[in-house]
């Protein structure tokens, strides 16, 4: 066992405490006295990764100082500053720039102010030739070279729109330019609205897209003076008649329509008349590209106005309230507006005020226009007290008659509304089966007259018009009187009949086609055409809807005919009949109720519709 250190017994009894700089450790450790250390050695350890030789004061430290942060001076530029600041203001100076750019050409130059002059003030430059897209907005100086509506700017920078039509238009203008004007303006409309709505002003001449208000609008006159629209001798010049000053407003139908029957261009007629007497407009009609030829080659021409015709290019189909203008089958909703936006009328849920108002304008412009050529007329009221005669009941009380029932049997191209018949036509059975009721409920009571009311019932007659020339030789309507028999819608045999025997040689002619099945759109634009040339324009695409070349003279005097037999057979049942039975699916039968009159037709139940239960639909469809 060693020995033990006793301190107990030394001289020395205080402790001796070395300072803290003095380092205990033997100084074997940093000099590696016993041996190199090494990682297989058994006294490896980290120590001396931990714990470093205390610095010598005389040596250098191992690790550089730490500069002081120095003072820079004021005033001092960095240059990577000065560019980085630089860039971003040239980029906002661009963007500006752009931004500029676009609502300049988006909306037109900035409103002037108040002591400004308007820019607007003078007349406008001639329109360059513009190429545009669906959706696109144009901006240019003065007004296009194609009429449609355009903005424009008053002199207080709000606002409005017009309709320009170029000087040397024909007129009337087509009528796929009327649809597409009338579409332009609803859309042209809004367009202004909201430019107003969100204080701009627009001073260049715009086309734009999109309402229709009043003061909106701009009519053509003061926007001539206004100096938006050009003016000039030539472009001033129009209808004006010797001695007549030129109408305030009126209102100028166009014939013209797609649609081969006459009937509905006839109701539509006879409703912008009422529409322009109603709103105190001088009425003119246009019948330049009519199917059908001439106007009075039908009628007697319509009650002449005290003032002449406007200038062409002031006749407007849009808007609505604009001072002069144009109706036709192309601005049907324009111009009546919300009397063509009823219930479906497939349905009974009709607006009775509404189609009394539609009938009430039709009965107008049927009194006033329903008028034949002298010779057409004049036949006519011959053939009425022929067929009234007959049902006059000889040696009688008080001239007692029999009941005129009358017929109107349309086939051809148009089809019942009834679903079980939606496809081919009213059986003929089910007219002569009304016709005989109607009768019978007329004379079936012993009446204070006794014997006289069954001679009166033998003496009731039946009128009947088709434009079917089969349904007269019908074996359910046998018996019937033709409404008339000036002008016949004649069939194939009876053709044949007049054609030479075809055993015999003969210059060649054309096969003979008849009306039989009624009256067919197709037949109607071909008719005078030879049939080597019809086939050429149905190859073609041109001829379908009355477009394509000018129809010839003989094309025109054929389809006079048939607009003249048409007139005269309406014109007999309407005069003759007490009682009119047809199908509402025919417009002709709407004609027939408008010129029964209201109280005839409706109060008292002389319209009798067999097409379902319907009531009449004037313009609905």
């Amino acid at each position: 066992m060693p020995p033990t250190l006793d301190l107990s017994r030394t001289a020395h009894t205080k402790v001796v405490f070395s300072p803290p700089r003095i380092n205990l450790r033997r100084a074997a450790s940093y000099n590696h006295d016993r041996g190199p250390l090494s990682s297989t050695s058994s006294r490896f350890n980290f120590n001396h990764l931990v714990f470093s030789p205390p610095p010598s004061p005389g040596l250098p430290s191992l690790s550089p100082p730490v500069k002081k942060p120095t003072r820079r001076l004021i005033g001092t530029i960095r240059p990577l500053r000065v560019i980085r600041y630089a860039i971003r203001l040239l980029s906002i100076v661009v963007v500006f720039y752009v931004s500029l750019v676009v609502l300049t050409w988006l909306f037109g130059e900035p409103a002037p102010s108040p002591n400004e002059p308007a820019k607007l003030a003078k007349p406008a430059q001639p329109a360059q030739p513009l190429a545009r897209t669906e959706g696109e907005m144009i901006s240019q100086k003065g007004p296009p070279d194609f009429p449609t509506p355009i903005v424009v700017t008053d002199h207080r920078g709000k606002a409005k729109w017009t309709v320009s039509i170029p000087a040397g238009s024909e007129f009337p203008l087509s009528m796929d330019q009327y649809t597409d004007m009338c579409l332009k303006c609803r859309q042209v409309a809004d367009r202004t609205r909201h430019l107003r709505s969100h204080g701009h002003g627009l001073h260049q001449v715009s086309l734009g897209f999109g309402s229709d208000s009043a003061e909106d609008f701009v009519d053509v006159q003061e926007a001539q003076e206004a100096g938006y629209l050009q003016t000039g001798e030539k472009y001033l010049a129009g209808g004006r008649e010797a001695g007549k000053p030129v109408c305030k407003s009126s209102l100028t139908f166009v014939l013209e329509s797609s649609d081969a029957g006459l009937g509905k261009t006839l109701m539509m007629l006879w409703m912008a008349y009422g529409l322009a007497e109603k709103e105190g407009r001088a009425f003119f009609i246009d019948d330049t590209r009519w199917a059908y030829g001439k106007y009075t080659a039908l009628f007697q021409p319509p009650p002449s106005p005290e003032c002449s015709a406007p200038p062409s290019h002031e006749m407007l189909p849009c808007p609505r309230h604009a001072r002069h203008l144009v109706a036709s089958a192309a601005t049907m909703d324009v111009t009546f507006g919300d009397l063509t936006k009823a219930a479906n009328p497939l349905s009974e849920s009709h607006d009775r005020t509404l189609r009394k108002t539609q009938f009430s304008l039709a009965r107008r412009g049927y009194e006033a226009l329903f008028r034949l050529n002298k010779e057409d007329n004049d036949y006519v009221d011959s053939r009425v007290r022929e067929l009234l005669a007959k049902r006059i009941v000889p040696k009688s009380k008080g001239q007692r008659s029999g009941l005129a029932v009358g017929i109107h049997a349309r086939r051809g191209d148009r089809h019942p509304l009834e679903y079980q018949y939606r496809h081919s036509y009213m059986p003929l059975n089910l007219y002569g089966d009304t016709a005989r009721e109607l009768i019978e409920a007329k004379f079936n009571h012993s009446g204070p007259f006794g014997g006289e009311d069954k001679a009166a019932k033998e003496h009731s007659l039946v009128v009947l018009a088709s434009d079917d020339p089969m349904v007269y030789e019908s074996a359910e309507l046998a018996g019937a009187s033709r409404a008339q028999e000036r002008i016949k819608l004649a069939s194939k045999k009876t053709v044949q009949k007049a054609n030479p025997d075809r055993s015999v040689l003969h210059k060649f002619v054309d096969e003979a086609f008849g009306w039989e099945g009624g009256f067919f759109a197709a037949m109607f634009w071909n008719l005078g055409v030879s049939t080597a040339h019809a086939a050429a324009g149905a190859s073609g695409g041109g001829g379908g809807g009355g477009g394509g070349a000018a129809p010839s003279a003989e094309t025109l005097r054929l389809r006079s005919l048939v607009g003249r037999a048409y007139m005269m057979d309406l014109a007999v049942l309407a005069d003759a009949s007490d009682v009119i039975v047809c199908t509402v699916s025919a417009v002709g039968c709407r004609l027939l109720a408008v010129m029964m009159g209201w109280e005839s037709a409706m109060d008292e139940g002389n319209w009798v519709n067999i097409d379902g239960g319907y009531g009449w639909m004037g313009l609905e469809w």
